[in-house]
């Protein structure tokens, strides 16, 4: 995929039509993680896997940061588990937990230093996969734990993708692509992230970051290819690497509707099945109480 006008629009993607799949077979392209059959080791600088001396153990994943005291991603999804109790439809919950595994492996590397635009990225997955769930409370009660759970502020990543998207409304293709000419808390931001992401700081790029991009070339109204290819200079990113990852998440966005349309008929289905069955036992409840209004007049 080499153009931006490919890719579905994020606020349109949900309503779209799909071929029809059994939930069973809908898997979605994040990694899996078994924490039981790893353990993690954060001595050295990438996200790694090595075979031990000992030809019969387990694969060991080596993951770094420099945060001290890295808990393991069984440690991370057990915190979340516990600061959200409630059972999660297994639609959502499957991604929850593949999300998670990713996000921790991040979130816990050298390199990883916080920015809004990743947080845009991720809160617009987030809405995205979460959408129809079935309670609102319990939507954001999620994504409370969820990012707390990795040691962060869900306040501080709602506030600035809420901050990012209210600049990115009123620009157009030419400010979006200027903001280095430009002073503002958000091109503040942006010139930060060129900064670093130049050789002058700490930056780890992430699928989430690339998410957060074409979210602000969204809003602007700047979809055409030669402007994300320009976004993409000036902030000194690679753009075969956010062509890549934008189009695998537009594939899992048309396997979560496929799955949200799939959930949704079989919940009409069970409910239709239910009414019928209901529907004789109304009948004979009825008539046992008229044929007794009858007796009692006898």
């Amino acid at each position: 995929m080499t153009t931006v006008t490919s890719y579905l629009s994020l606020s349109t993607l949900s309503h779209s039509s799909q071929t029809k799949r059994t939930l069973s077979s809908t898997r979605f392209p994040f990694p899996n993680s078994d924490s039981s059959r790893s353990r993690f080791n954060f001595s050295s600088n990438s996200v790694q896997a090595f075979r031990p001396s000992n030809p019969l153990s387990k694969f060991v994943i080596r993951c770094s940061s420099s945060v001290t005291d890295i808990p393991t991603v069984s440690e991370t999804k057990l915190n979340f588990l516990k600061a959200y109790k409630r059972p999660i439809p297994s639609i959502y919950n499957t991604v929850l937990q593949e999300l998670i595994v990713q996000q921790h492996l991040m979130r816990y590397k050298k390199s990883y230093r916080y920015d809004p635009v990743f947080a845009l990225g991720f809160v617009t997955v987030y809405d995205q996969l979460m959408e129809g769930y079935p309670s609102d409370e319990d939507r954001n009660a999620i994504f409370q734990a969820y990012i707390k759970s990795l040691n962060e502020d869900p306040d501080q990543y709602r506030v600035d993708a809420q901050k990012l998207e209210e600049w990115a409304r009123v620009q157009n293709s030419t400010s979006l692509v200027d903001f280095s000419s430009k002073e503002g808390e958000v091109e503040g931001i942006l010139k930060d992230i060129a900064q670093r992401a130049g050789g002058k700081g700490e930056f780890s790029y992430s699928r989430f970051f690339a998410i957060g991009l074409f979210r602000l070339l969204e809003l602007a109204n700047a979809m055409e290819p030669a402007i994300l290819e320009k976004l993409c200079a000036a902030l000194n990113i690679n753009k075969r690497s956010v062509d890549r990852d934008l189009d695998v998440y537009r594939n899992l966005l048309s396997k979560l509707v496929q799955a949200k349309e799939l959930l949704r008929e079989y919940v009409d289905r069970e409910k239709k099945k239910r009414e019928e069955r209901s529907e004789p036992q109304k009948a004979n409840e009825a008539i046992t109480k008229c044929l007794g209004e009858q007796f009692s007049g006898l």
